[in-house]
């Protein structure tokens, strides 16, 4: 067997997840990071030194001068769609960190670019790549619990200030949403939400309802209040329920005679889903969660924006 293809990658944006990225790359076999670009050049320049690699202010110019196969983009959400089309200009692979655009009609431009450039265009959700959420989707999918009927999310915690471009729905509580419709295998029809606004300028507390196929349920719960982090899920089934924690990565079964506990091997979600997306820009193989699924989760979190200001449920 011959070795494989070195794959080369930069990183857009150095803040906390950008720096995740950064590191991760760094560590992996048959990668090599050639750079990484953010406008904070005392930043990205102490990072740069830190991972021995080279430091850009202008993420044009680090596509210009470098021979990229793969880029992270890791920026704020408002500066998402410019940075990708140029990276998909430049004939590169893009991972973007969701949710994949601050609007429709820019993650639509983002896909349309990436099937015209024949590039791959990943989105970032990366509680798909929590083994706990893999394996209950597994076990969902095999009929163990039987037919599912509502799946409910808690995903509460205290603010962080470095969140000021978007509330919590945008922030975090998309991750359950896309969550949500990857367990049902299913899109999200109808959205009715209550939220407010207390101690940011954004929404910081949301519930969410969720109809998927007009009979099935989603809830999410989330915000920015509670004074310790909880990220749960429950599944119900006709058979059972599945409760799942993503920090632990556990997830107990419960039926009528038994309680089980499924056996996950640990691991960091990050890695597993960069190593995801570096090889399916080595293979051509066609990256999960698309750009499509991407547009999807926006377009619901948007819904329920759009939900709880002007108080009705919007369809999807």
């Amino acid at each position: 067997m011959g070795e494989k293809e070195l794959i080369r990658v930069g990183v857009v944006g150095t803040g906390y997840m950008g720096e995740n990225h950064v590191r991760i790359y760094s560590e992996m076999e048959d990668v090599r990071l050639i750079g990484i670009s953010d406008p904070n050049s005392s930043r990205v320049k102490e990072l740069a030194a830190r991972y021995e690699t080279l430091p850009f202010s202008d993420h044009k110019k680090m596509f210009g001068k470098t021979n990229l196969d793969a880029i992270s983009i890791a920026a704020p959400t408002t500066l998402h769609c410019p940075i990708v089309l140029d990276a998909l200009e430049a004939g590169v692979d893009v991972l973007v960190e969701k949710p994949i655009a601050d609007s429709v009609e820019n993650a639509t431009a983002m896909i349309e670019s990436a099937e015209e450039m024949d590039r791959h265009l990943m989105v970032g959700h990366i509680e798909r790549f929590n083994p706990a959420v893999l394996k209950l989707k597994e076990v969902v999918d095999s009929g163990v619990l039987g037919k599912i009927v509502s799946v409910s999310t808690r995903r509460v915690g205290p603010y962080n200030p470095r969140i000021r471009d978007v509330g919590v729905i945008l922030d975090i509580g998309v991750h359950d949403i896309d969550i949500i419709s990857f367990i049902y295998g299913m899109k999200i029809n109808q959205v009715y939400a209550i939220a407010g606004s207390d101690i940011h300028s954004f929404e910081d507390h949301a519930t969410i309802h969720l109809r998927l196929n007009h009979s099935y349920s989603g809830l999410v719960e989330t915000n920015w209040l509670t004074p310790h982090k909880i990220r749960k899920l429950t599944a119900v089934g006709v058979k059972g329920v599945a409760y799942l924690d993503y920090l632990d990565q556990s997830v107990e079964f419960h039926d009528n005679g038994w309680v089980q506990t499924a056996r996950i091997e640990k691991a960091e979600p990050l890695q597993k889903e960069l190593s995801h997306f570096i090889c399916c820009s080595r293979d051509g193989t066609c990256p999960s969660p698309s750009g499509e699924e991407g547009k999807h989760a926006l377009e619901v979190a948007l819904a329920a924006i759009q939900s709880y200001r002007e108080e009705k449920m919007i369809e999807i």
